[in-house]
């Protein structure tokens, strides 16, 4: 079989293989994140010996591979064949994670044990990937101001002082999100570092309680599937998960707990796809059509008691770096980072957001690490400078200390040789309706000119982004374009319009934005 290979059709030999990208990887005997390019860009042309690589792959493979890999070239639809959930069941055996996710998921319905495991292999083998790659096309196409609408619809008001975060850019625009905060939870100024960020472990985390009915059940088993079948990166590495707040000026303070990734996983985190789903196919936004949501997070009362759930989450920033005027640019400024999420992460997949972007989880040091400045130099090292060793979902973390000095990447070893070339702030904090997360919205700014000039070309984000923007802080106009742009993600545009608010204070004349006012709704 002659085949023009590309990202989309190496993908397909990945998926008749029914491999993940790492055991693809092996087979090949090529680097994960090759595997992972092809899925974030289908149009790739691989070298000339991958594709020989590819060629002698396919034509080792079985038949029954091969016959799968005709029709999902074709489009044509995938039959069930003999014996292919007990191969699925092998699959699953093979990935510690999902083994973990199994378990969790037997242990909290009362399912007798294997039972989730026969149920996700049926339901893998069973999978259309051409229909879920639609849908998550489908997904990609959302309005983000139809989920602010339905949320508003479905949560209303409360009394307690909090409301939606929604903002003006100047005086023609109105951004509106679903981060759920309050006026003591804005503007908050706060330097993440140890003195201000006060984050701490608590002694005791409430034990996991969680019982699923068997209709949530089934949504778990189906999203597992799912993430095997897209190669959805999911690692079951320790979440921070958040037990109570304590917000002011200058200051972010509350209790964190130690929770599983798995156990979010498989409920939180359906609520994003069961609410895209529900609005993509035209149903409203009630509890018939978000049975889930009703089930874990029906009311404001449960969503702001976020120690009676898991309330996972985590940090983004937008980053400002300072560049000195040139030949094409007559004044200095700062170029502001944006990206394009990649369809292959768990949340906010082909959304806008702020760069850097991750969960709030330790690394080695679980008590340390709970500071949220910890998590956003590890991001920053992770998606702006390309540390493929503090990414989990790449490999194992065996280091010590994988924030030492002697490991940091060479921009961000000369960020924190001195005092002051590295400002982080929290611009402020709030409870995102779209998924229950918490975020925690931050501000990352470099100052001194000679950073962009030694190691502006060394800025480059990571597999999580599809592609990554550069706006300048001077540019009012293509800056109003972002704000009114409706494929953000709630929780980036919340940390952008905060970013921005304050960036126009200390930002001097390196800055020309307009006047930025926050409101509650």
């Amino acid at each position: 079989m002659s085949v023009d290979w590309t990202g989309e059709t190496a993908s397909a030999l990945q998926h008749a293989m029914r491999l993940t990208h790492e055991a693809f990887a092996e087979h090949l005997g090529i680097g994960v994140r090759t595997v992972a390019s092809w899925h974030q860009k289908p149009d790739t042309k691989p070298r000339a010996d991958i594709k020989s690589i590819l060629d002698t792959a396919l034509e080792q493979a079985p038949d029954d591979v091969k016959a799968r890999f005709a029709k999902l070239i074709s489009g044509g639809p995938l039959d069930l064949p003999t014996g292919a959930a007990e191969d699925a069941e092998l699959r699953l055996t093979a990935d510690a994670t999902i083994v973990a996710a199994l378990n969790w998921l037997d242990a909290h319905t009362g399912w007798d044990p294997g039972t989730a495991r026969r149920e996700v292999a049926a339901r893998l083998a069973a999978l259309d990937i051409r229909d879920l790659q639609d849908r998550g096309v489908r997904r990609g196409r959302l309005n983000q101001r139809d989920t602010v609408r339905a949320l508003a619809d479905f949560y209303g008001t409360t009394t307690t002082g909090h409301g939606r975060y929604t903002a003006t850019f100047g005086q023609d625009t109105t951004a509106s999100t679903t981060v759920l905060t309050h006026p003591d939870w804005l503007d908050l100024d706060c330097p993440l570092f140890p003195k201000h960020d006060k984050l701490k472990l608590s002694g005791v985390t409430p034990s996991d309680n969680v019982t699923i009915g068997q209709a949530n059940a089934d949504r778990a088993t189906q999203r597992l599937a799912e993430s095997l079948a897209l190669g959805h990166r999911i690692v079951n590495m320790p979440l921070f998960r958040l037990l109570d707040v304590d917000m002011r000026k200058h200051q972010i303070a509350g209790t964190v707990g130690i929770s599983d990734f798995v156990g979010y996983v498989v409920t939180m985190d359906l609520l994003e796809g069961e609410l895209i789903d529900a609005l993509t196919a035209g149903k409203p936004a009630d509890a018939s059509s978000l049975p889930i949501r009703n089930a874990y997070m029906p009311n404001l009362s449960a969503v702001l008691n976020v120690g009676e759930r898991l309330c996972a989450g985590g940090a983004l920033a937008l980053t400002a770096i300072a560049r000195p005027a040139d030949a094409f640019r007559s004044e200095p400024d700062f170029v502001l980072l944006v990206q394009e999420r990649s369809g292959h992460v768990i949340n906010a997949a082909r959304r806008l957001a702020v760069i850097p972007k991750g969960f709030h989880q330790p690394l080695t040091d679980v008590r340390a690490d709970t500071q949220v400045g910890a998590t956003l130099r590890r991001e920053m090292e992770e998606e702006l400078f390309d540390r493929i060793d503090v990414d989990n979902t790449l490999t194992e973390q065996r280091h010590a200390d994988p924030m030492h000095p002697s490991r940091l990447s060479e921009p961000m070893r000369w960020l924190l040789a001195e005092p002051g070339r590295l400002r982080m702030e929290c611009t402020g904090f709030g409870l995102n309706l779209v998924s229950g997360n918490f975020e925690f919205a931050s501000l990352i700014v470099i100052e001194d000119e000679e950073f962009w000039n030694r190691f502006g070309g060394e800025v480059q984000a990571n597999w999580e982004t599809s592609r990554l923007h550069q706006y300048s802080s001077h540019d009012r106009e293509l800056l109003d374009e972002l704000v009114n742009d409706v494929t953000w993600s709630n929780e980036g545009l919340f940390a952008l319009l905060q970013g921005l608010r304050r960036l126009r204070e200390i930002g001097g004349d390196r800055v020309d934005l307009p006047k930025i006012e926050w409101e509650i709704r």
